[in-house]
């Protein structure tokens, strides 16, 4: 096996500084590079994609590597240079052009969207620019509602126009502006198309003229034709579980949600103008990027302008996470240390998230205790953890949560209900009420009811918290699998669905006699596991009856899309 680990080197000639001890954790311990290379060993050889990381102290860029290969056909390594997309870390620089718009007085934040953008229905509500940014506009994801109508993104070429398409024609909202956070890419292209339509310019001329440039970001840009020619940039691929490998790469012209083609190097340079605006914005362009959304219950929630403000053990934490077909990616900041940490991988089998903070725990380890703390639990009988077990209904989405028990260890299932499944986490009780899900930075609690009897909960996870009703399972008789049988169509997915009965299960197939299994979750809800397209499941899917008690039609819920109506035909 050939090795692929390529380093930066940091002359001061370039402007950078070199990795002194100064800069070091201040316990004088230099880092090896067997330490970074341990971080990333499933990605150090030479034959597998892999990726790249920088690491800056006030601002200047102490540390970058890469590893594996940009382009496995030609065997071109992967470099600190190397441009790849970092996903959803792209709506950070979509944020912060829409908040440059609204310093030079163009726009107000508190604009209603439609003064912009009048293809969006009213919904009898108003929506603000402000909501786009913070995902609190109640808006469904776009991307969702076209992989329901059987295109999910990465399988045609989506375009704003198709975008705006979808977006016009939905009839509801997931919930009333500001009630909820909710994460929507359709808020974020959505910025984009208000950018050109107040500037006259193209998102890309914007961009370039009042982020990019200004910072030095010479290898960024924006990916609005993904047949463009981009010289550095790495393929992006899929592990297909044989040690094999495919391409897979965003053949899409959307962008704002994500799209940005670039470096670890520039990503760093962006983040500390956030610290400082002296670049770009100043310091109230600073203070409106980190202003965090507030809902209508004047709760302030974690998210503000494509930035997640929080804690990492202990130290406050700036980041943002991301993940385009087969690209990956992570930019965090902690502001009080002055460390940044960026990361990109093409590899879609790399999780970004944990090699970044494994690398800033190299850094930290000088100001706290980089030992992750284990949740203190509390000890209970088999009798009381078996009382949580069961399945449970979110009261707002229709969507379905289970609770097992293996070997007296309770795993939360969130999309399937085979325990063990890839979606299952431990859960870990701390009273005799409620359950945290570490993996998840969740919390279940539970109300107190008499013995026998099971509880209703809520389930609260990134700061937002719902009800879950305890729920029955479900085996219908071959006469109620034949009530649902029927052809159901949405107008707003622009998309009929067959429900078959094969061999004693439902199957529900779109227009190309493509079909997907749904297994019983609760009284008239499935939940549709196998692939349907390429790119996963349909979700849960809930019938609904007439005030006779005949059904009359479906509705599909998923993390993004809640009740999308089907009528039956």
């Amino acid at each position: 096996m050939k090795i692929g680990v390529w380093v930066l080197l940091l002359p001061i000639s370039l402007g950078l500084a070199c990795a002194d001890s100064d800069l070091r954790p201040t316990n004088g311990r230099a880092i090896a590079p067997m330490e970074y290379d341990g971080i990333f060993a499933d990605f150090i050889a030479s034959d597998t994609p892999g990726c790249a990381f920088a690491v800056s102290h006030a601002g200047e860029i102490i540390e970058a590597r890469a590893y594996g290969s940009a382009n496995l056909e030609h065997d071109i390594p992967n470099t600190p240079e190397t441009i790849f997309e970092p996903g959803s870390v792209s709506k950070q620089f979509t944020a912060a052009a829409t908040v440059l718009l609204a310093l030079d007085g163009e726009i107000s934040l508190d604009d209603n969207i439609r003064d912009y953008l009048p293809e969006i229905p009213g919904y009898g509500e108003v929506i603000r620019v402000r909501d786009l940014l913070n995902h609190t506009s109640g808006l469904r994801d776009w991307g969702s509602i076209a992989g329901i109508g059987g295109w999910p993104r990465t399988t045609r070429i989506h375009t704003h126009t198709h975008m705006l398409d979808i977006a016009s024609r939905q009839r509801a909202l997931n919930y009333p502006p500001r009630q909820y956070y909710s994460y929507t890419n359709t808020g974020y292209n959505l910025q984009a198309v208000l950018i050109e339509r107040v500037t006259g310019q193209t998102f890309e001329e914007f961009s370039q003229e009042r982020i990019f440039q200004p910072l030095g970001m010479s290898k960024t840009q924006w990916r609005n034709d993904f047949n463009e020619i981009v010289p550095d940039r790495a393929v992006a691929y899929r592990n297909n579980g044989d040690g094999s490998w495919n391409q897979l790469m965003p053949f899409e012209n959307v962008h704002g949600n994500g799209g940005l083609l670039t470096t670890v190097g520039d990503l760093l340079k962006f983040t500390h103008n956030l610290d400082t605006g002296a670049e770009v914005g100043g310091t109230e362009f600073v203070a409106q990027m980190h202003q965090q959304g507030v809902l209508r219950s004047g709760r302030e929630i974690d998210y503000a302008s494509g930035l997640r403000i929080g804690e990492y053990k202990g130290v406050r934490e700036v980041q943002h996470s991301g993940s385009t077909a087969g690209y990956r990616g992570h930019l965090t900041r902690f502001p009080e240390q002055g460390i940044a940490v960026s990361v990109m991988c093409n590899a879609a089998s790399a999780n970004a998230s944990n090699l970044a903070h494994s690398v800033a725990d190299l850094y930290l380890e000088n100001t706290v205790d980089v030992t992750a703390l284990p949740i203190a639990g509390v000890e209970l009988s088999s009798d009381k953890l078996r009382s949580f077990t069961g399945r449970y209904r979110n009261t707002r989405s229709n969507t379905a949560l289970e609770i097992g028990l293996s070997d007296d260890i309770l795993i939360l299932q969130e999309s399937n209900f085979e325990m063990g499944g890839p979606a299952a986490v431990p859960l870990t009780p701390v009273s005799e009420t409620q359950l945290e899900a570490a993996a998840l930075g969740a919390t279940i609690e539970f109300e107190n009811t008499s013995p026998g009897e099971r509880a209703s909960a809520t389930y609260t996870i990134d700061g937002d918290t719902v009800w879950l009703e305890p729920v029955d399972s479900f085996a219908p008789t071959d006469a109620e699998l034949a009530s649902y049988v029927g052809k159901y169509h949405s107008d707003e997915a622009e998309v009929t669905y067959t429900i078959e009965v094969r061999d004693g299960a439902l199957a529900i197939l779109d227009r190309y006699d493509r079909g997907q299994t749904l297994s019983p979750i609760y009284p008239d809800a499935f939940s549709a596991r196998a692939e349907i397209v390429m790119t996963g499941a349909l979700g849960t899917i809930t019938f609904r009856r007439d005030d006779s008690g005949q059904v009359d039609g479906l509705s599909v819920s998923q993390s993004r899309v809640w009740n999308l109506r089907f009528e039956k035909q």
